[in-house]
Order: C-alpha cells, then sequence, then structure tokens
C-alpha cells in the first residue's frame, strides 16, 4: 500500500499529525495496535495534563478543537444539569489535576469525528489494530515499513515519501536503524543540574496500567490477585511505607505525605478549581483524577462518581519495558500490581471512619474498554528518543536555571507547551524529579534525526533527554508535536525540499513558521511565569 504520509502509531500525537497532512490535501495511513484511536487520552485511560492556562492561549486550534469536541459531546448526549450544561468550561469529572477530566470513550468518539470526512472520502485509511514489525531502508531514507495484525498475524507493508513515528515506545527507530537513546543522559554529556554522573539507558520512568473505579452499594469484592501478597509486602527504600497505603512522597518536595480518599464526597463540581500552579491535586485521590462527577447530572443518571485511578502506587518500576528480552514479564507484572492495587482497596486500605476496605469499588472495565477492567494499554511515559539535530535539556527551561529570562526562546519554534518537570520514579532506583519549568518552546530541530531523511518523530519519541521528556510528553505538548510533524511532511512534499533543509534555509523556515500560524499554532508564549 502507497500513501504520502504514512503515520504509525495512533496515539495523540499520530492523530494530530494525519489530521494536520489531511488538512493540507494529502493522502495518509494511519495504524493503531490498540482498539481504541488516542492513545494516553484513551486507551491508557489518562485524562488530560495541562498548564494552567489551557483555556486562553498555550494549545492549537486543532488541540482546543478537540478540548471543545469533548464538552459539546457531553452537553449533546448527557444528562448534565442546567448549571452544568451552561458552564462554558464544563468539567465533566470535576478532578483536579486538569481542566478537563472526562471518560475516555467520549475522546474516542470525538477523534473519530474529528476524521470521520476523511474517512469517508478515503483519503484517510486506518489500519487497525496493527503494529510495525519490520522496515526498509535505502541509505539515510526510509522505503517501507511492514505492520502485523495483532490476532491474524496478517501482514502489509506500506510506503510513503515521509514516514511518522508516532508509536508510544519509538517503535520505528530500532526498525529503521534510525539513531536513539534511551534512559538517563551523562551529565557529562547534556550539563543538565539532574542528570548523574554516567549514562544509564535502562533507568527509564515508570509504567502504569490505570483502571476506573465507580463505588455502589453491596459487596463487589472478587477473588484475591495471584500475586497479591508480594505486593501487598513490598516496600521501595524511598517510599515511607509499603507502595499500597495511603502514604507517598511528595513529588515536589520528597517529604513522606499522606494522602486521602473518600468515595462520593458531596462536593460541588462547579466550584472545582483545577490550577496546577496551585497545587498537584492530589490530596484526595478520589476527585484527584474524577472522570464523572454525578452531582454535573441530573439526580439519579449516576449511581456514582467514577474515578480515574492513576495514582503513585500503580507506578511499575521493577525493570524498564524497552530494549529488554524480558520487557512483556514486566508489563505483566504492572498489570499485577494494578490488580493488586484495586483489591486491596476493596478489601485492606484504612478508612476515615477507622474500618479497612472499600468493598463498594467496582472496576468499570465498560469504560475503558477492555475485558479485564484495566486500560486496554499501558501508561508510557518515557519512549525512545531519536538522536536529534537538536537536544532540548534541562538548563534551556528550568526556572532554577533560566530564573525570570524564561525558557530558550528557540527561532525555529513549531509550536509550545508547558508542564513541570515531572519524573516519576524509575527502574534505576530514582526517586520522584519534579523541577519548576518555564514555558517552553518546541525548537523544529528536536524533530529532525541526525542522519534520516525522511522519518520524523510525532510523539514522545523527540530529541529531549530523560529529564526534559518530563514536561514534553503531556497530551497538548504530543499533539503538538505530531501535528507539526504532519505539516512539516506535506510542506517538504509541496516545496520538493527535505525537512533538514527547511530546518538549515531561513527563507523555507519563514515560510513553514508562517504556515503553521495560518494553522492555528502558536509558535510564542506571552508574558507568563513558570511554575
Amino acid at each position: 500500500m502507497q500513501t504520502d504520509v504514512l503515520v504509525v502509531g495512533g496515539g495523540l500525537g499520530g492523530v494530530a499529525a494525519a489530521l494536520a497532512a489531511l488538512r493540507t490535501g494529502r493522502s495518509v495511513i494511519l495504524t493503531e495496535e490498540f482498539d481504541w484511536l488516542g492513545g494516553q487520552l484513551s486507551s491508557q485511560a489518562v485524562p488530560p495534563d495541562e498548564h494552567s492556562w489551557v483555556e486562553q492561549f498555550g494549545v492549537t486550534a486543532s488541540y482546543r478543537a478537540l478540548r471543545d469536541g469533548i464538552r459539546n459531546y457531553y452537553r449533546r448526549h448527557y444528562p448534565l444539569t442546567v448549571a452544568s450544561r451552561a458552564d462554558p468550561h464544563l468539567n465533566p469529572g470535576a478532578g483536579y489535576v486538569s481542566k478537563l477530566c472526562h471518560e475516555p470513550r467520549v475522546a474516542v468518539a470525538v477523534l473519530e469525528e474529528m476524521l470521520a470526512p476523511y474517512r469517508a472520502s478515503r483519503r484517510l485509511l486506518v489500519l487497525q489494530p496493527y503494529r510495525p514489525v519490520s522496515a526498509e531502508t535505502d541509505g539515510d531514507r526510509v522505503t517501507a515499513v511492514t505492520v502485523q495484525h495483532r490476532d491474524t498475524e496478517e501482514q502489509l507493508t506500506l510506503t510513503a515519501p515521509y514516514i511518522l513515528d508516532a508509536t508510544e515506545t519509538g517503535e520505528l527507530l530500532p526498525l529503521t536503524g534510525t539513531e536513539y537513546v534511551t534512559g538517563f543522559e551523562a551529565q557529562s554529556e547534556t550539563g543538565e543540574p539532574s542528570a548523574p554522573a554516567e549514562a544509564q539507558p535502562l533507568n527509564m520512568q515508570a509504567v502504569s496500567y490505570c483502571f476506573a473505579v465507580d463505588h455502589v452499594d453491596g459487596d463487589q469484592v472478587g477473588d484475591k490477585p495471584a500475586n497479591y501478597a508480594f505486593w501487598r509486602n513490598y516496600q521501595p527504600e524511598f517510599w515511607g511505607d509499603r507502595l499500597l497505603s495511603w502514604t507517598a512522597p511528595n513529588p515536589r518536595t520528597l517529604e513522606t505525605s499522606r494522602r486521602s480518599f473518600t468515595p462520593n464526597p458531596d462536593d460541588d463540581p462547579l466550584a472545582v478549581v483545577a490550577d496546577q500552579r496551585r497545587t498537584g491535586g492530589d490530596t484526595n485521590l478520589w476527585t484527584f483524577r474524577r472522570i464523572a462527577a454525578r452531582r454535573h447530572f441530573v439526580p439519579g443518571a449516576y449511581e456514582s462518581d467514577i474515578c480515574l485511578v492513576n495514582w503513585p502506587m500503580i507506578d511499575y518500576f521493577e525493570g524498564p519495558v524497552i530494549d529488554v528480552p524480558d520487557a512483556a514479564k514486566h508489563l505483566a507484572a504492572a498489570k499485577e500490581l494494578s490488580q493488586a492495587v484495586f483489591y486491596w482497596l476493596q478489601t485492606e486500605a484504612p478508612r476515615p471512619d477507622g474500618g479497612a476496605g472499600f468493598s463498594g469499588l467496582r472496576l468499570r472495565g465498560d469504560l475503558v474498554g477492555s475485558a479485564d477492567g484495566l486500560a486496554q494499554a499501558p501508561y508510557i511515559r518515557e519512549s525512545r528518543r531519536i538522536k536529534a539535530a537538536y537536544t532540548i535539556v534541562e538548563q534551556d527551561l528550568s526556572v532554577a536555571v533560566r530564573g525570570e529570562r524564561g525558557a530558550v526562546e528557540y527561532d525555529d519554534s513549531v509550536g509550545i507547551g508547558m508542564y513541570r518537570i515531572d519524573l516519576h520514579p524509575s527502574t534505576g532506583g530514582d526517586n520522584y524529579i519534579d523541577v519548576a519549568s518555564s514555558p517552553f518552546r518546541i525548537p523544529l530541530g528536536a524533530l529532525l534525526p541526525q542522519r534520516v531523511e525522511n522519518l520524523l518523530p510525532a510523539s514522545k519519541n523527540l530529541g529531549t533527554t530523560h529529564i526534559t521528556n518530563g514536561c514534553y510528553r503531556l497530551h497538548p505538548v504530543e499533539w503538538n508535536i505530531g501535528e507539526a510533524a504532519g505539516l512539516l511532511a506535506s510542506f517538504c512534499l509541496d516545496r520538493g525540499v527535505g525537512p533538514h533543509a527547511v530546518h538549515a534555509t531561513p527563507a523555507l523556515l519563514a515560510e513553514f513558521q508562517e504556515h503553521l500560524v495560518a494553522q492555528g499554532i502558536e509558535l510564542a508564549w506571552p508574558a507568563v511565569a513558570g511554575y
């Protein structure tokens, strides 16, 4: 099969890349290995992690359209109260992690709406569920990628002038021989204040299998997981208690802190203020990532709030899942951990009344599209990353380093983003690394492999380090990366030039940046301070 732009991976970056190329007249093949498009927003079941100014500025026009589409989907189809329906900044879950917490299925529906006209015109072909298994190259160009059906093992060979790697773990990089890095770089290489003395390529952030729960009448407790005893007694050295407890390090201070958990508080969802400048929002784990607040809806519509469990205790950091022979074992163990956490919540978790266990907790696998109750896919925080023409480092955007100057103002900006450098515990035994960031730009140089000419990163696999990946990995930034990559591929096809030539030629770079702005991509921040 042949197309103009091949996008391998249907997460947020992949969908954004496909839409960008399609909007500019190109044909696209988009592949995805799981049942849902949307990656961390849907199959991984993670509500959006966004910056404090998201309702005003700091995201692309198409990402704003996605957010508006999610709110409008609720207004069109859900039995909202009059006051909630009228709220222009409706937060269906009234979660504290984000100004827009919602059920994953709604995101899938809206993404499919955005892609629907291109599917109908056959300019877009979505191959699902397919994953890449091999690739062909000719010198510094990728000529073909072979994908395999997850269930039937049927294989298809796909060709395109431009190939975008939007997989969650940078799967195309080893398949195509594109130079890449993993894990922690050495301080001698990057100069980063938070980097170790020596490189640690297998030291990667935790992965997590998220899940959704509600709390209803009756005893919902099921069978004890097979490996429950191990996880019940598991205690990382730096945790301050067992992993299965309400105790965990505070990511910003590393002091041991205690969370609370109160199912179905009778709070007013319209009074919730989600602003990570004030707080991380995780004091009460029920409302932290709540994706449905029952008081947003007419009485009786929901038996319970719905809570998305993406908490410190489900972070699996016993071993990496990239470039190791036992990756499948570690992914299975990450699932075991989440199953153990759920059983602990039902049976042993300390309650405010002095009792133990919340037996009314119920897994909502129907809301995440799985039979086992867990998200379809693991939440992958850290990918393989290209060796790029420019690598973004901690001192480019750290508030501690940059101060009032703000982040480095890259002249080759193709977008902007903002999030704290937020590294979860890692497979090398590191605790949280959490560093205040300045609102930052996305440099085109970070989207260009040093050698390969027609392969572009469209997800978390751009030229960041282990540290800066911590703030370039969130939902709106991934979307912007993918959108810029899709527009770059289309621009290069229109002009008959390569991505490196666009970067190296001032007139072409200026023209491309004008094109990005016309497509609704912001290239610089107004005067706002980091946090």
